[in-house]
């Protein structure tokens, strides 16, 4: 399917907070990520934490195909965002959540980023319970901001997910097949960190495939919904984290994407609030969340 070069591009995310990474925000950030470890190697932070992960919710949103596509009906889908192990998380706690998806029986589990916090060494807590997953159609990641701390290229953060068995997708797209039905799932890189190259991730999808696409940002759809991807599944907002009604300190979504189902021109948009946080282990009116979808 060819994609038009003159097609609406995602804009760029701005702000102190929420923006490129420029050479004073790297400071910033690492000064950060210094009081968030400090913070997560105290006892009481890692306890807080386990409240927090015990107001997990697992909605399932049954999304309606158009009928040419009917043949995806019951295709089951697992969709975890900002995990972000590492900080106040641990091997026992991804291991517990992973085993509670993998009951549920996904034919695909999708990660959207932000699976580590600040450091690469933080990969090593997903090596055991990574293998809990059985999807038939496989496990696929994209990555996040946090996953780019140290840099776009993320060779490391590539290589140890494929020898975990999770198929990185940046930039790139696969054909699968649910019950011979083919269709086309694509991951671009991060909005913020990365560099998204929609044009590659989406070479080689045929006209009338359903195409699902997998962005940690969830302003990245406003550039996937020009070229009538179906669904876009992002994360990245936290659902807010801290959030008073509609109000919330930090807003990572120009558009007012922050959390929840979104449609526009045909195609919709998934927002997760996901599972972990940052700087503190608080939540306040966005609790965590793995989505689960049902093709039908």
């Amino acid at each position: 399917m060819r994609i038009p070069r003159d097609r609406p591009r995602a804009p760029l995310p701005e702000g102190p907070l929420t923006g490129r990474r420029k050479p004073w925000r790297r400071v910033l950030a690492r000064t950060l990520a210094a009081c968030n470890r400090s913070l997560s190697g105290l006892p009481p932070g890692r306890w807080w934490h386990r409240r927090v992960l015990a107001g997990l919710e697992t909605p399932e949103i049954r999304l309606k195909l158009v009928p040419s596509r009917s043949a995806l009906s019951g295709m089951r889908i697992a969709f975890l965002s900002d995990l972000h192990a590492g900080n106040f998380l641990d091997a026992s706690d991804l291991r517990v959540l992973f085993e509670r998806v993998a009951a549920s029986d996904p034919d695909l589990v999708l990660f959207g980023g932000d699976l580590i916090n600040t450091r690469t060494s933080e990969l090593h807590l997903f090596h055991g319970p990574l293998s809990v997953f059985e999807a038939p159609l496989g496990v696929f990641a994209v990555p996040g901001n946090h996953d780019l701390f140290w840099g776009p290229e993320a060779h490391e953060w590539r290589a140890f997910l494929a020898e975990l068995g999770v198929r990185p997708l940046v930039n790139q797209g696969i054909r699968l097949e649910f019950r011979g039905t083919p269709f086309w799932l694509a991951g671009v890189d991060d909005l913020t960190e990365g560099r998204p190259d929609l044009e590659r991730a989406l070479e080689g999808w045929r006209e009338g495939e359903t195409c699902i696409c997998l962005s940690h940002h969830p302003d990245f759809f406003f550039e996937a919904a020009a070229v009538g991807v179906d669904l876009v599944l992002a994360g990245h907002t936290h659902g807010g984290q801290i959030r008073f009604g509609s109000w919330m300190p930090i807003r990572h979504s120009r558009f007012g994407w922050h959390e929840g189902l979104f449609e526009q021109e045909g195609s919709r948009l998934y927002v997760s609030r996901g599972v972990g946080t940052t700087i503190l282990p608080v939540r306040f009116g966005a609790p965590p969340e793995i989505p689960f979808f049902v093709l039908e």
